[in-house]
C-alpha cells in the first residue's frame, strides 16, 4: 500500500480515474436498490452516475493527452488515507434511505479532500492547474447533488419517502418485534407463576421460565420467518423478521424469568411482578408510538390480556 505524499502526478491521475469509475457505480447500485420504494432519490442517483461518468470522460482524456494510452491499475484501496467502508452498502438489500444519503456525503466529502490535497502536493505547474479544476469539478459534484435534489426531490416526494421508510421501518422490524415482545411478556406469564406458587422454589421457577423463553423464542422466530417471503408485503426478508421476533420473544419471557435468580421466593416474585409492568407499559407505548393505537385503549387491550394470564398462572399454581 502507497503513501499518498509518494504517488506520482500520473499515479494521482490513474487514481483519480478509477475513483470516478467506482463512484459512477455505486451510485447506480443504489439507484437500483432504491428504484422499487423510493423512485425519486433513485433518479437522482441515476443522475449522479451520469455526471460520473462524464467527469471520468474528462478526466481520461487529459490523462492521454499528458501521459499517453498506457493507464496503471491504482484504486483507492492501495493508498492510504481514504475511508475504508465496512461494507458494501451499494450492495445490501433492502437499502435504507438515510443510510445511503449519508454514505454519498461521505464519498462527495472524501473525492474533494482528494483533490485538494493533490494540488497541494504537485509540483508541475501544468499538473497543478489541471488538479486545481479537478478539485473544482469535485466541488460542483456537491451543489450538483443538491440541485438534483431540489429538482427532483421536492419538498412533498421528500415527505412521501420519508413516509414510505418509516413503514418500512415498522414493517420489517417494529411490527416483528412487538408480536415477538408480547408474546414473550404474555405467554409466559402463566406457566412462570404456575410454576411459582406451585414449588415456591425460585430456581425451578428459573428453569421453567427460561424454558418458556427460549422455547416461545424458537417457535415465533420460526412461525414469523414462515409466514411470508417478504415479496409482496415489502416486510423484509424472512430470516431478518424471525431473527428479530424470535429474539424480542425470548427477551419478552426472560425479562420477568431472571429475577427468580434471587434467592428469597417474595423478594423474587415481587421484582418479577414489577418487571412485568414495565414489559406491559413498554409494549403500550411501542403501540401507541408506531401502530397509531390511542395510548388509553393500547394500555387497557395490553394490561387486562396481561392480568388475565398472570391470574390464571396464579390460581393454576395455587390449586
Amino acid at each position: 500500500m502507497k503513501r499518498f505524499a509518494d504517488l506520482s502526478e500520473q499515479e494521482i491521475l490513474a487514481l483519480a480515474i478509477s475513483s470516478e469509475d467506482e463512484d459512477s457505480r455505486i451510485y447506480r447500485g443504489f439507484a437500483e436498490g432504491l428504484r422499487e420504494a423510493f423512485p425519486a432519490s433513485a433518479k437522482v442517483f441515476d443522475e449522479m452516475a451520469d455526471e460520473e461518468v462524464r467527469h471520468r470522460t474528462m478526466l481520461f482524456d487529459m490523462y492521454r493527452s499528458k501521459f499517453g494510452d498506457y493507464l496503471p491499475l491504482i484504486r483507492r484501496q492501495d493508498v492510504k488515507g481514504f475511508i475504508k467502508h465496512s461494507k458494501p452498502l451499494w450492495l445490501m438489500r433492502p437499502l435504507g434511505l438515510e443510510e445511503v444519503r449519508k454514505f454519498a456525503e461521505s464519498m462527495e466529502y472524501e473525492a474533494e479532500r482528494f483533490y485538494r490535497r493533490a494540488t497541494e502536493n504537485a509540483r508541475d505547474a501544468s499538473i497543478r492547474q489541471l488538479l486545481t479544476e479537478l478539485a473544482e469539478i469535485e466541488a460542483e459534484h456537491e451543489t450538483l447533488a443538491h440541485k438534483l435534489g431540489e429538482t427532483i426531490l421536492t419538498k412533498d416526494v421528500r415527505a412521501k419517502e420519508d413516509e414510505t421508510q418509516r413503514r418500512m421501518f415498522v414493517l420489517q422490524y417494529v411490527q416483528p418485534g412487538l408480536a415477538g415482545l408480547m408474546d414473550g411478556s404474555v405467554s409466559t406469564l402463566a406457566p412462570l407463576f404456575a410454576a411459582a406458587f406451585a414449588t415456591h422454589q425460585t430456581w425451578e421457577t428459573f428453569l421453567v421460565g427460561l424454558a418458556a423463553s427460549v422455547g416461545a423464542g424458537i417457535s415465533m422466530g420460526f412461525a414469523e420467518a414462515l409466514s411470508d417471503d417478504g415479496s409482496l408485503t415489502g416486510r423484509g426478508t424472512p430470516w431478518l423478521r424471525g431473527s428479530v421476533c424470535g429474539l424480542m420473544t425470548a427477551v419478552g419471557g426472560l425479562g420477568h424469568t431472571l429475577p427468580y435468580l434471587i434467592p428469597n421466593f417474595w423478594t423474587a416474585t415481587v421484582v418479577s411482578i414489577i418487571v412485568v409492568v414495565l414489559e406491559l407499559a413498554a409494549i403500550s407505548w411501542i403501540r401507541h408510538r408506531y401502530m397509531d393505537t390511542p395510548i388509553l385503549s393500547a394500555t387497557f387491550q395490553v394490561a387486562f390480556g396481561g392480568a388475565l394470564v398472570f391470574l390464571a398462572g396464579i390460581l393454576i399454581g395455587s390449586s
